[in-house]
């Protein structure tokens, strides 16, 4: 069971989840921060124990075991005017990432556009959804997945799987990690909108596909390079 009162206590922010929502069950933390976002302040936090219809990337699915990892979405609705989206989603990785490294010293590489991942493994997975007025971003909701304590994984995948746990060989503090998370994408969501360029040398320094072949599938096509 997640324990909120461990988790607040290391909350170290200013916005960012000091709104916080904890459900047992919700089809999906990003759906439900969307259809619950006018009466959210900016910063609102959704953690959920299951999701019945988590997404991934591609309209993929997102499957993670009951009350074992992290499945949870972030709602900037304030000022995101001018926020590049394909930066903020950099950043986020680069968050999950840095929190991992910072915690448990275990070395992360992140792949384009949004994976974490460890010894080549995916262990985190982030989605952004958002909406426009005319021309500006009304809002952006960023779903995050890390798997945490899971050391099982079940069915056919694009990239092996891994936890926190199955690496370290130990049970992890989700509590922790998740305020570590957050305090430290607020900490990059700062310097994403005063100084980007920095956010992304950092970001390119822990890619681990620069320089490499890689496949793209677009549309059911297949591209090499």
């Amino acid at each position: 069971m997640f324990t909120i009162e461990d988790f607040d206590i290391k909350l170290n922010t200013k916005f960012v989840g000091r709104n916080f929502i904890y459900a047992q069950n919700v089809s999906s933390t990003n759906s439900y921060l969307s259809e619950q976002n006018k009466n959210l302040e900016n910063g609102s936090v959704a953690l959920s124990e299951f999701q019945t219809d988590g997404k991934g990337r591609l309209k993929r699915s997102w499957y993670s075991n009951e009350g074992e990892n992290l499945t949870f979405s972030i709602l900037l609705n304030d000022h995101i005017e001018k926020l590049n989206l394909n930066h903020l989603n950099l950043a986020t990785s680069l968050a999950v990432s840095s929190s991992i490294e910072n915690l448990y010293q275990l070395k992360t590489d992140l792949k384009w556009p949004n994976d974490v991942l460890i010894n080549n493994k995916k262990v985190s997975g982030i989605l952004l959804e958002s909406s426009t007025k005319g021309s500006d971003i009304e809002k952006v909701i960023i779903g995050i997945g890390i798997n945490v304590n899971q050391t099982k994984f079940d069915g056919d995948f694009n990239i092996q799987p891994t936890s926190i746990k199955h690496e370290m060989r130990k049970s992890i503090s989700r509590e922790k990690l998740l305020s570590e998370v957050l305090n430290t994408f607020e900490e990059l969501l700062f310097e994403l909108k005063n100084d980007s360029k920095k956010l992304l040398n950092r970001w390119r320094d822990k890619c681990g596909t620069i320089g490499e072949r890689i496949s793209i599938e677009h549309n059911g096509e297949s591209k090499h390079g």
